[in-house]
C-alpha cells in the first residue's frame, strides 16, 4: 500500500527503500526526487558531459531498484552506496574513453538580460564553467574526493568509505586537489571578476 508523498518524504532512506521494495510507489518517487539532481550533478562534475552523466545517473537508480530487496541498512547508507555505484560507473567510463581526447562542447554566445542580476548570474555561471573545466583538469581519484567534499559537501568518513580509501588517503586528495585547481584558477581571477570584488570596483 502506498503512502501519501508528502507523508513518506520525511522518512529516512532506508525505509523508503524498504517500502519501495514492498511495492510503495509513492517511497520510489520521493527517493527520485532526493538522489537523482544529486548524483547526476556528482556525475555531471566527474565526466564533464551531460548526457554521459545522465546515463550514469539513470544506471545507478535502477541497480538501487534492482537491490531493494536484498537491502540491509546495517551495512551502508544508501547515500553512500549510490554515490559509490556512480564513482565506479564513471571510473569505468573514464577507462573505456581513456585513448579518446576529450571533447568540450562549444556553447554559443548566450543574448545579455539587462534585467537587474543578470551581470551577476552571467558571472557566477562562468565561474561554475571555469570550476568544471579545472575540475576535469584533475586526477580522477583527486576531482572525486574534491567533488564528494566541496561540492556534494560530504564529510571525510563517508567519503573514504564511498571511494574504498581511509580517511588520511581523502583529506590528502582533496588538499592536492583544491591545490590544484587553485593554480589552474589563479589566471582567471580578473577574467571571471574576483579581482574586481577584492578592490571594490
Amino acid at each position: 500500500m502506498s503512502m501519501p508523498l508528502d507523508v513518506s518524504s520525511d522518512l529516512p532512506d532506508a525505509v523508503l527503500l524498504a517500502r519501495y521494495a514492498a511495492g510503495d510507489r509513492a517511497a520510489a518517487r520521493v527517493l527520485t526526487l532526493r538522489f537523482t539532481p544529486r548524483v547526476l550533478g556528482y556525475a555531471t562534475r566527474l565526466l564533464g558531459d551531460r548526457a554521459e552523466a545522465e546515463d550514469v545517473a539513470q544506471e545507478a537508480m535502477l541497480r538501487l531498484w534492482r537491490i531493494a530487496p536484498d537491502w540491509r541498512a546495517e551495512e551502508a547508507q544508501v547515500s553512500t552506496w549510490l554515490y559509490r555505484v556512480v564513482t565506479n560507473l564513471v571510473t569505468d567510463r573514464q577507462r573505456a574513453r581513456a585513448r579518446r581526447p576529450l571533447d568540450l562542447p562549444e556553447t554559443a554566445p548566450e543574448v545579455a538580460d539587462d534585467a537587474p542580476g543578470a551581470a551577476a548570474a552571467m558571472m557566477q555561471r562562468d565561474r561554475m564553467a571555469a570550476l568544471d573545466t579545472a575540475l576535469t583538469a584533475l586526477p580522477e581519484r583527486q576531482r572525486q574526493a574534491v567533488a564528494l567534499r566541496h561540492l556534494e559537501g560530504l564529510a571525510n568518513p563517508e567519503i573514504a568509505r564511498i571511494m574504498g580509501i581511509g580517511v588520511e588517503a581523502v583529506e590528502s586528495l582533496t588538499a592536492r586537489g583544491k591545490r590544484a585547481l587553485a593554480a589552474v584558477l589563479s589566471g582567471q581571477r580578473a577574467a571571471l571578476g574576483y579581482e574586481d570584488e577584492e578592490t571594490g570596483t
